[in-house]
This record gives structure tokens, C-alpha cells and sequence, in this order.
């Protein structure tokens, strides 16, 4: 199936040059040089994968994707020349799935573009398709998510921290090795990002955020999914 991506930039050497690299791959792409732009042919087009300057005419890329998050889950991908730790993670509190910095080699935008798109798309593995801890279910043939049976929309990357951690219930994860899971190698993270997509988590599957059940802080190290969750039936 041939994957279907949209590239948002104001600057149109970048539109040309990630687009001829995205088509070499094998992949369709649209383009847009504004945020208005960018939305509506997301909502026209549908695409499998959004790739979203910050700084656009319009309507910027942070408004951009807060649109889109209220439309679907598909995977976003930021390009940014701020590289200061607040705009990141303005990004990832937004729902993006990563954050590529100005200027940048457009191979490591590619390998970022596959190595998402196989992460939310990919092939099955030959583990249990439902993973069950207490009252939270995760199924990885439909990529749904319930608590007491309610459905949680989830963003690939949330999805992919809690199919980490329910599927090794009691080890303890870094924030490098959570990125590194849910990431690949060819993401170069900080430990902020996992503390920002925990926090997303935690206020989806958790009935108080601030006294996890599911998630627990091992201080000092990282994170692990409580094996004995005191659920409420």
C-alpha cells in the first residue's frame, strides 16, 4: 500500500527537496505553504503522515496540529528552526510524534518518516494481540485502547510508550530506553520528551493523574507499568 504524506512549509526548497526524497521512497506526497492550507487539504486528502513547519503564514504549525488532533490520530512530524526545550515541548503537549530541528539532512527526516510509519502501520509481531493490566486494555491488531470497557484515543507515540510498558509489567524502563523503544535509533530525544508523553498518558488511562495507578515514577531511573494496579471494577 502506498503511503500517502503531507509536507507543510512556507519555504519551497524545502517542500521540493523532502518531496523528491519521500517520492524516491515510494510514497505520495501533497504539499501546502500555509497552515489554512495544510488543514484543509489534510481534511480533503487524508493523509497517512503530516509533516508541519512551525512557523507558517495563517495559521502556524502548533494551531495546525491542534486542529488536526481534534480530527485524527494520524502520525506528525515537526520542522522547526526554535530549538529551544519550550517549543518542543509545546509539540509534543500538542500530540506530535517527533520534532526535527533546522536545518536538517532531509535522509534523517526520511529514516524519522519510515521508522514512524512502521511503527503505527507496520506488520504484526507474533505477540499477544490484547494485553490486559487490571481494567486497561491495549490491542495491538486495532491499535484500540479501553479502560472499563471506554474506548481512550490515544496518539501513536502514547500508544507505543504504553504498549512498552503493559507488555514488561514491573521492569523498569529509562526515559533513553523508553525513546529509543518508541522512537528508533535514529531519533536523538531528550528526557523531557518521555516525561511530556507520560504526562499525556497518564491523563488519558488514569482516573487521577497525579496518584497513577497504571504508570509509576521510579525516581531517579524512569517508569514501569504497575503489575498489581489497585483497579475499581
Amino acid at each position: 500500500m502506498t503511503r500517502k504524506i503531507l509536507i507543510a512549509d512556507d519555504e519551497q526548497h524545502i517542500l521540493d527537496m523532502l518531496g523528491a526524497y519521500l517520492r524516491q521512497q515510494g510514497y505520495q506526497v501533497v504539499e501546502a505553504r500555509d497552515g489554512r492550507t495544510a488543514l484543509y487539504t489534510f481534511r480533503h486528502e487524508r493523509p497517512d503522515l503530516v509533516i508541519l513547519d512551525v512557523m507558517m503564514p495563517e495559521l502556524d504549525g502548533f494551531e495546525a496540529a491542534r486542529l488536526i488532533r481534534k480530527e485524527a490520530d494520524v502520525p506528525l512530524l515537526f520542522l522547526t528552526a526554535r530549538v529551544e526545550d519550550i517549543d518542543q515541548v509545546t509539540g509534543l503537549e500538542l500530540g506530535a510524534d517527533e520534532y526535527v530541528t533546522k536545518p536538517f539532512s532531509p535522509r534523517v527526516v526520511v529514516a524519522r518518516v519510515n521508522a514512524l510509519l512502521r511503527r503505527v502501520y507496520g506488520e504484526l509481531s507474533t505477540e499477544p494481540v490484547v494485553w490486559r493490566m487490571g481494567t486497561l486494555e491495549l490491542n495491538t491488531e486495532t491499535h484500540a485502547v479501553t479502560v472499563r470497557d471506554q474506548r481512550i484515543e490515544l496518539t501513536p507515540t502514547e500508544f507505543a510508550l504504553l504498549h512498552t510498558l503493559i507488555t514488561r509489567p514491573g521492569r523498569v524502563f529509562t526515559r533513553m530506553e523508553l525513546l529509543d523503544h518508541v522512537q528508533g535509533d535514529e531519533y536523538a530525544g531528550f528526557d523531557r520528551t518521555v516525561d511530556v508523553h507520560i504526562k499525556n498518558l497518564r491523563a488519558k488511562i488514569e482516573d487521577d493523574p497525579r496518584h497513577p495507578r497504571y504508570i509509576e515514577t521510579v525516581f531517579g531511573v524512569g517508569y514501569r507499568m504497575n503489575e498489581e494496579p489497585d483497579d475499581v471494577e
